[in-house]
């Protein structure tokens, strides 16, 4: 398994990762939160523009998993973490977390739904920590560009190094 920066050359791969792995969603997620795509190829390179840095994991020349990190002011922020549907369980997921979380010393926060229980238990495995409702709400809209639909619908997880 490798574990790499994104190419330009990988944006149809990882596009068609998070299509395929967000299908999780459906039926999971508020109904009026899911879209088919759930991330059309405009809003990856809106992504890609915002500053989101994505890496991949690759293995045996395909990749197979996806993850971004974007640098917001005083934190890092984990984007799009999303593993090919058939190569799940395989531990590309805490791989690719890995490389991210050791690429930096600023605190690490992570959003995800909050229907998204398997996303929770499996950030929770590596250590991150859910925040208090109120807390989450003020993070969101200070590190995040979502709607307040979404805002009311996620939950925000944090690494050690924001709880000191």
């Amino acid at each position: 398994m490798i574990i790499r920066e994104s190419y330009s050359a990988d944006f149809a791969e990882m596009l068609a990762i998070i299509n395929d792995a967000a299908r999780a969603y459906r039926g999971v997620i508020p109904a009026d939160r899911w879209h088919e795509p759930y991330m059309p190829a405009a809003e990856l390179a809106k992504e890609i523009a915002a500053g989101v840095v994505f890496w991949v994991a690759e293995h045996d020349g395909r990749v197979v998993g996806v993850m971004g990190i974007q640098d917001k002011f005083d934190v890092h922020l984990i984007r799009h973490a999303y593993v090919r549907t058939r190569q799940r369980q395989k531990g590309i997921g805490s791989l690719l977390l890995k490389e991210l979380i050791e690429g930096t010393d600023k605190p690490i926060l992570i959003g995800t739904w909050k229907a998204a229980e398997w996303a929770i238990r499996f950030y929770e495995k590596q250590g991150f920590c859910l925040v208090e409702e109120g807390e989450k709400n003020g993070l969101l809209k200070n590190y995040w560009t979502i709607q307040d639909r979404q805002v009311e619908t996620s939950v925000v997880l944090v690494d050690e190094k924001y709880k000191k």
